[in-house]
This record gives C-alpha cells, sequence and structure tokens, in this order.
C-alpha cells in the first residue's frame, strides 16, 4: 500500500498508528497532531452529513445521527473532493444500521433528501411552454406517439412509507402528528428556477416517469402505467408533471426536441 493510501486509511481508523515517517513543523509530537488532523476531518465529513439530511437528523435526534453518521464515514470514506456528492450510500447504510429498524421510514426520508441535493447541482433546462403544449396536444391523433424529456433534476421516489409528507411536516407544512408513517407515498423531485420541489404523485406516476425516461412514447408509458396502477390518471399525472417544470419537452419521434 502507497504512503498515501496508508496515510487515508489512518485518517479514518481511531486505532491505527501515526502514520510513520510524520514531522511536525515546530517540532511537537506528530502523533498528536495527526489525532487532533483525524479527529477534525471526521467531525467534517459528520457536518457534511448532517447538512444534507437535515430531516433525517430530525427524526433520530443529532446524537443518534452523528454516531450512525460516524460509523459510516470510517467505513465509506469519500469518493471525490465535492462534498456536495458525499453520502450517496449513506441511505442503504441506514437501511442496513442495526439500531435505525426501530424508524423503518428513516433510509427512505433519507434517500429523499439526497435526491433534493442531486435536484439542486443538476443541470438548468426550460421546462415546457403552455404554447408548446398547446402544440403538441392539437392533434388528438398523434398524442399516443408523443415523446416527454424530463428535466435533468428530476427524480422519483416510491416507498412503503409517507416520505412525502414526513418530510413536508418537518418543513412547517401540516401536522407531523397527523402524518401516518405508514402509508405508501412517491415523491416527485424537481428543481424550478434555484427552489427544489417536492411533490407527491399519484398512483402511476412513478411508472410513467419512468417510462419517459427510457424513451417510451406516451401511449405506451400510459398503458404500463394503468397496467401497474388500476387508478392511474393520465389526465391528472401529465397536468402536475408540467405544473411543476418536470417536463422540457413534448415531441414526435421524427421532431427534435428543443
Amino acid at each position: 500500500m502507497s504512503d498515501q493510501r496508508l496515510f487515508a486509511a489512518a485518517l479514518l481508523d481511531p486505532d491505527a498508528p501515526c502514520p510513520a515517517g510524520l514531522i511536525a513543523w515546530n517540532g511537537s509530537d506528530p502523533a498528536r497532531r495527526f489525532a487532533v488532523y483525524r479527529n477534525n476531518v471526521v467531525v467534517s465529513l459528520i457536518d457534511a452529513l448532517a447538512d444534507t439530511f437535515p430531516v433525517t437528523l430530525e427524526l433520530v435526534g443529532e446524537e443518534f445521527l452523528r454516531a450512525m453518521a460516524g460509523v459510516f464515514v470510517r467505513a465509506a470514506p469519500p469518493g471525490s473532493v465535492l462534498l456536495a456528492e458525499y453520502g450517496a450510500g449513506f441511505p442503504a447504510f441506514i437501511e442496513r444500521f442495526e439500531p435505525a429498524r426501530s424508524v423503518p421510514y428513516l433510509a427512505d426520508v433519507a434517500r429523499l433528501e439526497m435526491l433534493r441535493v442531486r435536484a439542486f447541482h443538476a443541470a438548468d433546462a426550460d421546462p415546457v411552454t403552455p404554447e408548446q403544449v398547446a402544440r403538441a396536444l392539437a392533434d388528438p391523433e398523434r398524442l399516443p406517439a408523443l415523446r416527454a424529456t424530463c428535466h435533468p433534476s428530476l427524480g422519483v421516489l416510491r416507498s412503503d412509507h409517507a416520505v412525502v409528507s414526513l418530510w413536508a411536516a418537518h418543513q412547517g407544512i401540516g401536522d407531523l402528528a397527523g402524518v401516518d408513517p405508514d402509508v405508501p407515498e412517491t415523491a416527485l423531485v424537481v428543481r424550478a428556477g434555484l427552489e427544489v420541489q417536492v411533490v407527491s404523485l399519484p398512483p402511476g406516476g412513478d411508472v410513467l416517469v419512468a417510462g419517459f425516461a427510457s424513451g417510451l412514447a406516451l401511449g405506451d408509458a400510459a398503458t404500463r402505467a394503468a397496467s401497474a396502477h388500476v387508478d392511474f390518471d393520465l389526465t391528472l399525472q401529465l397536468a402536475l408533471l408540467l405544473r411543476h417544470g418536470a417536463l422540457t419537452s413534448l415531441h414526435l419521434s421524427t421532431e427534435t426536441a428543443p
């Protein structure tokens, strides 16, 4: 193992000795200075996770979150210098973390928060305009052949828990005491300007969006969604997606998306 790898490994292992060959500029004990540096690195990464997952923190408390994050940090150090990208694996870690099993919805709330971070840093794109929608819908016979392009920031999370309601209640929207965590919800996350929106999708919305993302035409995507959910309402779904700027084009396969 290279000296750099040994140094990095020692930073995240509290039981590892100070790497050999370190010298302090002022002649002080390098082992003591390394211990301070090691602590600062771990604390900084835990702070980054706490900033990325604020609702997750509120659900379990700061002491629990920081202890859990400390275990994660030592097991999964950053793979990028961009701290905004750190924590992508944290929701899956929470799902496997035995002490968190008493909060079964915690991992999905963390997944929702990670989608919000990704949406905030996603590329910009202009949503479909009312004029573009009107042109696309002008000929009813071609509607099934229309293809939709999703906004780069769009993310969807289907959960067995009330992730949207739980997240919203922690933003002061609705009463947390009135939320039943065991009610399944599907979250749509998309950025409008600089604001990341979190919206509850009606049944089948996740299947419809997945169809668009995979290149299916509107008719095929809607058929797949209706097969998955008997309560699927295409008009309702499209209105919601367009209202929140989740689509950037509606076009035929022979047309070039704007």
